[in-house]
């Protein structure tokens, strides 16, 4: 069965939750037999943009790199997933313009959140000027004005905010309705499986009314 490729773009803070979007999404796209690459911003810059600094043309460098490779994994009908905060509007409009199928998901956070967040402590040491032109520190973060997804990851949980992304790629045709029910069908069985006929039998209907809720 021919699919055709797409972007899922992930755009946000630093801490806001791109990466582990990223993760979760790939191994669902995964579990649906797509064939799903993540272009995550630090790993890239450790191979295919290593030696480029944090400057703002490095910066623009960096993200004209990872939107070439999304290009190409797109346009041979595989699925490319950034994780990259792509701080810039003029940067991912192009990125938009370069890739077939793109889609901008808008992982927002608050800058206090994401800084409780920060278990590396990069937020601190930028507060403090020992890292330079960061991002919600010394360097501005453009929101994107209209993306197709905005998800709010400070108030709903990462399985949460995946199901939104999905519901969108469903919506919009990029992944088979019927495809998602049946793996959503074999992920019930499984599960059932898994549950002894004894504990069943053993739950009442207020244990059951606690479980869903």
């Amino acid at each position: 069965m021919n699919r055709r490729g797409f972007t899922v773009w992930f755009t946000g803070l630093p801490c806001s939750g791109k990466s582990t979007l990223a993760k979760l999404l790939h191994m669902h796209l995964n579990t649906l037999n797509y064939a799903a690459e993540i272009l995550d911003g630090d790993e890239v810059r450790k191979r295919l943009t290593k030696g480029l600094t944090f400057s703002k043309e490095d910066r623009d460098e960096n993200i004209r790199r990872i939107s070439y490779v999304a290009k190409l994994v797109t346009r041979v009908g595989g699925v490319a997933i950034t994780a990259a905060i792509s701080p810039y509007e003029k940067l991912r409009v192009e990125a938009r313009n370069e890739i077939i199928n793109f889609i901008e998901v808008y992982v927002n956070c608050p800058l206090d959140v994401c800084i409780a967040r920060d278990v590396k402590g990069h937020y601190a040491k930028a507060q403090k000027g020992e890292i330079l032109n960061f991002t919600g520190i010394s360097d501005p973060y453009e929101p994107p004005s209209n993306p197709e997804v905005r998800l709010h990851t400070h108030e709903e949980t990462a399985e949460e905010s995946i199901h939104t992304v999905l519901e969108y790629l469903k919506l919009q045709g990029y992944i088979s309705e019927d495809v998602l029910v049946t793996q959503l069908q074999e992920n019930l069985k499984t599960s059932a499986k898994k549950i002894k006929p004894i504990d069943v039998a053993r739950r009442d209907s207020t244990s059951l009314v606690q479980k869903s809720s």
